[in-house]
């Protein structure tokens, strides 16, 4: 039974890699995760804001007593905001790497190009075997045109990857209208992978103290569903891998996953609802289910249900949507 693949270049064991969270942040973490059977590890993220804290302190105690310092510093996060700064994160990727035989991947988030290409620059040189781009942004400035936002994404991509000879992925986003083309330029622009896709995290509200509140839930196995079609829509067209993530929490979504085109399966809720050893239980169900289905390798199996090679390709257009409202089965209709 093969289950190797290939993401961005990488050769890897199998195809279930943990994602950036919690977990990787220590060197103790990322360790638990090789030994827990995760085929690569991607390090928790590195916040923009950070970056710039760092500098704006910096400046801080450089220009102390300037007007124009104080206004700025109060558009960024306190520093006590943050557990890990950069130079501690470039550490711990550097210990990581060197503490585990599988690739650790850098994680870098924010909505500029400020900061990031000498950090990735550091990133390569702390041992990272990859960066992935979390371009968190959400355009709440009415002003900003949906091409400016994907004109942002693009020059991030080009600029970290005239600055890195490692490979560059790209968490992205599915907020934007038309995913397809904007896929393809992504691989255009040089990325070596998409994730499909980040969650963005919207606030809640406190209705008793009347205010706006973080609020974070895990992902549920029906989030599974758009980044599944839009992995099978992108198979076969792109230059650079697709990893899958959202919605990982049993073998069965690995499964659909690497049939729909995913070259690698990331997870992080399934870890943290169930402990870093379930990465395990999801490696043995993927591997029985291939056994039972006759499959001797994760290649044979990939994009097999792929839009470019499914007896009906539009299956993942319109003409999908009349049959699933007339799937719907209720006691009361």
């Amino acid at each position: 039974m093969d289950l190797t693949t290939t993401y961005m270049g990488l050769p890897l064991k199998h195809p279930i890699v943990a994602s950036s969270s919690p977990l990787s942040g220590s060197v103790a973490g990322v360790k638990r995760l090789e030994d827990a059977g995760a085929s690569a590890v991607v390090l928790f993220s590195l916040f923009e804001e950070q970056l710039k804290h760092e500098s704006a302190a910096l400046e801080h105690f450089m220009t102390a007593g300037t007007e124009s310092f104080a206004e700025s510093l109060s558009y960024l996060p306190e520093i006590d905001d943050y557990t890990v700064g950069p130079d501690t994160y470039l550490d711990l990727l550097r210990r990581s790497s060197e503490a585990v035989d599988i690739p650790v991947i850098g994680s870098l988030n924010g909505i500029t190009n400020s900061g990031w290409i000498e950090y990735a620059k550091l990133m390569q040189q702390a041992g990272a075997k990859g960066i992935e781009l979390n371009i968190y942004y959400i355009p709440a400035d009415l002003t900003t045109s949906g091409r400016a936002v994907e004109d942002r994404y693009i020059e991030i991509v080009k600029a970290v990857k005239a600055s890195v000879t490692i490979p560059v992925a790209v968490k992205l986003s599915p907020f934007f209208s038309a995913i397809g083309s904007m896929a393809k330029s992504l691989d255009e622009a040089g990325a070596d992978a998409l994730v499909l896709f980040n969650r963005f995290y919207q606030p809640d509200f406190d209705l008793e103290k009347l205010d706006v509140a973080p609020n974070l839930n895990l992902s549920t196995p029906d989030e599974i569903r758009l980044p599944l079609l839009w992995i099978a829509v992108l198979y076969g067209k792109l230059r650079g891998s697709l990893g899958a993530t959202r919605g990982v929490h049993t073998p069965i979504e690995v499964v659909k996953y690497l049939m729909a085109g995913a070259d690698v399966v990331m997870t992080t809720s399934a870890l943290l609802k169930n402990g870093v050893d379930y990465l395990g239980t999801l490696r043995a169900g993927l591997q029985t289910w291939m056994e039972m289905n006759q499959y001797q390798s994760v290649t044979q199996m990939k994009g097999s249900m792929s839009q470019q090679n499914v007896a009906d390709p539009t299956a993942f257009e319109r003409a999908n949507y009349i049959k699933t409202l007339e799937s719907y089965k209720s006691d009361y209709i």
